[in-house]
């Protein structure tokens, strides 16, 4: 059934630089302590765990 997951190096570079801006975001984010802080913090911190978790569990294919 995941046979056919995978990432290509394209597509992992690109989960990379996705994984870095919103981690930096979210960080920026956490130092503001805006008063809408906490929904912000969700919307960058979901698709970074997300980004991590798929460079850790599914494989590269050269």
């Amino acid at each position: 059934m995941f046979d056919s997951l995978y990432l290509t190096p394209v597509t992992g570079a690109l989960t990379v630089f996705l994984v870095v801006v919103c981690g930096h975001l979210y960080r920026q984010n956490w130092k503001s302590e805006a008063p809408d802080a906490r929904l912000r913090a969700w919307l960058y911190g979901v698709p970074a765990a997300i980004g991590l978790l798929a460079l850790a569990f599914v494989p590269l294919k050269f």
